[in-house]
């Protein structure tokens, strides 16, 4: 798995983060977020306001941003809400990121599923790349994570690189997709090889009367 967060010193975070403050615009987003929930349960919107945040924080760095403890004390804070509750939603969703990331966020699964399918391909093809488990490359492009189950097993092996997952991957269609995102290409998101959602490879195998009538439907339709 990744190692620690390695995040800068707390002087330098303080220098930079310590007045953050949500943009106008995100401050609409977190009262919209906030009114969703009954008086007096405002700190039910933590999450998304941790989100909003990180966002904020992705613009100014242009990367997939991350949550410096300033900027969590602040959501804490605008949710009258103790900092340690506010801390304890980061540290246990890997959506929240605890040190500064590259532009894209690499983050592979390897749970069962996908190391069966061939993760530790993929994971190669990060490294051969320049890429270590929990580091950025000194470029500022990517930062690798290893994570678990993402939640599309049919297709694995599955990677998240920034909000968007990449399915059926192998060694070379991985390292496509790094060349790509290195030369600011345009990916399709989903299977690499065009699969829909999750039918099975080549194409469904029973019912193909009935999904060529549905077909044929809609394209009269």
């Amino acid at each position: 798995m990744a190692e620690a967060p390695n995040t800068p010193d707390e002087i330098e975070i303080r220098a930079k983060w310590g007045n953050f403050k949500f943009t106008p615009e995100n401050e609409k987003k977190a009262k919209w977020e906030i009114a969703k929930y009954p008086d007096g349960r405002q700190r039910s919107a933590v999450m998304a306001l941790l989100d909003i945040a990180q966002r904020q924080v992705g613009a100014e760095t242009k990367t997939q941003g991350w949550l410096p403890v300033p900027v969590i004390e602040y959501v804490a804070d605008y949710l009258d809400m103790p900092y340690m509750r506010a801390y304890e939603v980061v540290t246990f969703y890997t959506m929240y990121n605890r040190a500064p990331v590259g532009r894209f966020h690499i983050q592979v699964c390897g749970t069962t599923p996908c190391m069966l399918r061939g993760s530790d391909d993929v994971i190669a093809a990060c490294k051969n790349k320049g890429m270590a488990k929990g580091k950025t490359t000194p470029d500022g492009l990517f930062t690798l994570t290893e994570i678990e189950c993402i939640g599309n097993c049919a297709n694995a092996p599955v990677v998240q690189i920034n909000d968007d997952n990449y399915e059926d991957l192998d060694y070379d269609i991985m390292s496509r997709i790094l060349e790509d995102l290195a030369e600011g290409k345009e990916i399709p998101v989903g299977s690499q090889i065009g699969r829909k959602t999750s039918e099975p490879q080549g194409g469904p195998v029973v019912l193909k009367e009935m999904v060529k009538t549905n077909h044929d439907y809609r394209k009269d339709w």
